[in-house]
């Protein structure tokens, strides 16, 4: 029974008119469909391509900027050592473990830098609102007008996007 209801279901091929004329026009119609299950199709295909660009370059995304909440919470770290390393007496840089911390902040930066974390230039650059973020307005007249005087904290990015702007203190015309 459950074969002669598939056997139902199957299309049967009608009976053929003897007209050639109505022939043709079955054989339009024919041609129609195919088209229009061939154009069906393809939009599918395309479509299906589309979806499968948009996944790889969502996981290409995801997986560049998946360290990005780590490697924030690392900045500060960063910023210590820096701040250790320029108030080092004379007397003391010459002691191995002053140069093995020296080491070690280095690695951390290459390992930081390998991830594509990059320190955003901005001393004496014309000040750019998308990488920095003015901390104090000075008027004087030894730079331009809106030009980076000097770095409060040094800003990052993580491959080509900012992921943290520099503090900065921007140089104003004298009135």
């Amino acid at each position: 029974m459950a074969d002669e209801a598939v056997e139902e279901k199957e299309e049967q091929p009608s009976e053929l008119p003897d007209d050639p004329a109505a022939l043709k026009k079955l054989l339009e119609a024919e041609r129609a469909k195919s088209a229009e299950y061939l154009d069906s199709w393809r939009r599918a295909a395309a479509d299906l391509s589309n979806y499968k660009k948009r996944v790889e370059k969502d996981t290409g995304e995801m997986t560049r900027f998946a360290n990005s909440m780590l490697i924030a919470r690392l900045l500060p770290v960063l910023d210590d050592f820096d701040r250790a390393f320029a108030t080092i007496p004379d007397n003391l840089r010459g002691l191995t473990w002053i140069d093995g911390v020296l080491l070690i902040a280095r690695k951390m930066g290459a390992v930081l830098e390998s991830e594509g974390l990059k320190p955003i230039e901005a001393l004496h650059k014309p000040f750019d609102p998308n990488l920095h973020e003015a901390v104090i307005h000075e008027e004087t007249d030894q730079h331009e007008e809106g030009t980076v005087m000097s770095e409060l904290q040094k800003g990052y990015k993580l491959n080509d996007r900012v992921l943290r702007p520099t503090m900065v203190k921007v140089a104003k015309k004298k009135a």
